[in-house]
């Protein structure tokens, strides 16, 4: 990468940015939730509060849940970063065991922070293969919802540890 650019890879492709302020660039300040959004066209990732108060934002970057308005795309230089478009399976279009427990379990409604909670089980299950419902409970701490009742999702957590076993 040159001097004034920037290497992104997203979902397995690799991106190249110059940073700069103009058309097509990708400024200093942008956050890897706008450059995923707006610059990739990857509007999987959702931006709640903006704050990282909410968690729907939450992309894996090298493996690591982040919260994606929070988070400089500057800093994500030749780094891997997931979202939620990357669980699929390339070649065949299933999903994701977590993204199917999620659908089996009804752990969504309207669907806003299920990207965000989906990324950070992704990442728990890849850590811990059976984590405890407290473990579960604390990775989950930082996404906030209103609609469903985490029940659900803890549900789908149980169901995509059976699906990985």
């Amino acid at each position: 990468m040159k001097e004034n650019g920037l290497l992104l890879m997203v979902n397995g492709q690799s991106y190249e940015f110059k940073i700069g302020t103009g058309p097509g660039e990708v400024s200093p300040s942008h956050t890897l939730a706008r450059t995923l959004r707006e610059d990739l066209g990857l509007t999987g990732t959702k931006v709640g509060c903006n704050k990282g108060e909410c968690g729907a934002c939450t992309v894996l970057l090298e493996g690591t849940p982040v919260l994606s308005c929070l988070t400089l795309t500057v800093e994500c230089n030749g780094k891997r970063v997931t979202t939620i478009e990357g669980l699929e399976d390339p070649e065949t279009g299933e999903l994701d065991p977590v993204q199917q427990s999620f659908l089996e379990s009804g752990a969504f409604q309207c669907g806003f922070c299920t990207p965000g909670m989906i990324m950070t089980v992704k990442a728990l299950l890849g850590d811990m293969p059976a984590p405890t419902e407290l473990e579960i409970k604390e990775a989950l701490s930082g996404h906030y919802c209103r609609c469903i009742s985490h029940y659900h999702v803890l549900d789908a957590v149980g169901r995509a540890i059976g699906k990985r076993g």
